[in-house]
């Protein structure tokens, strides 16, 4: 089975700051896959390179077997960690504009995502709370019809009733022949629905395994290895 996402030998720097350090890895289809690591360690920067919107300094990125650029926007679909949506939309406002700028973009499929999040069309944006903006945005990114679905921090900030609706939508509305990214540090909440985890520390990965190799080989869940790899 091709690789969905492939990284070689990436690295980014911003200035002296070294983003990412010889980053390689490659994930394949059919996965739902963790980018850990705490605050600024590349896992944003990482993300965006993957998507398009930033170049590395060094290396080779691909998605599909093809080279991130134009030729991948309609490859990937990204929910950064900060809203795209802007705040005199109604929800149906929001659902139109993904509609009219990304061909790939399946109403029927963001209907049920919506009845699924208890998300109402006319409800206006800026009323939402932030577990329920955060409903929205992944609705509108896994309402498209990607190959790669890269969510950074989607979680982050929402309360317990939020994170568990949007960790059961993940599961419940992604495609098996695709593959999701999520970006976090909250470990713990997200964990039982991951199948492979990469640890990304100090911009360089330091481990990608899958989740059964994990508690096997290691006798440890994902939450116990985190704290272990990243301990002071």
């Amino acid at each position: 089975m091709e690789n969905i996402l492939q990284f070689q030998g990436i690295s980014k720097s911003y200035g002296s700051k070294k983003a990412l350090q010889d980053v390689t890895f490659s994930i394949g289809a059919g996965k739902i896959v963790g980018l850990l690591g705490t605050n600024g360690s590349g896992k944003s920067t990482l993300m965006k390179i993957a998507a398009g919107l930033i170049q590395a300094s060094a290396g080779t990125a691909t998605v599909t077997g093809v080279q991130v650029g134009l030729e991948t926007k309609s490859l990937v679909s990204f929910m950064p960690d900060r809203p795209l949506t802007e705040s005199w939309m109604k929800v149906r406002d929001a659902i139109q504009f993904y509609k009219d700028f990304y061909s790939d973009f399946d109403s029927e499929k963001a209907r049920r995502m919506l009845d699924f999040m208890n998300l109402n069309e006319r409800d206006r944006v800026s009323t939402l709370s932030k577990g329920m903006n955060e409903r929205l945005q992944l609705s509108l990114a896994l309402s498209r019809n990607a190959k790669l679905y890269l969510l950074d921090e989607p979680i982050g900030g929402v309360d317990p009733v939020a994170r568990t609706k949007i960790l059961d939508a993940i599961v419940e509305f992604y495609s098996e022949d695709s593959t999701v990214i999520i970006s976090t540090h909250l470990v713990r909440d997200i964990e039982r629905i991951f199948d492979e985890v990469i640890f990304i520390k100090n911009g360089s990965i330091v481990m990608q395994e899958e989740v059964e190799d994990l508690r096997i080989r290691h006798g440890k869940g994902v939450d116990d290895m985190f704290k272990e790899v990243f301990a002071e």
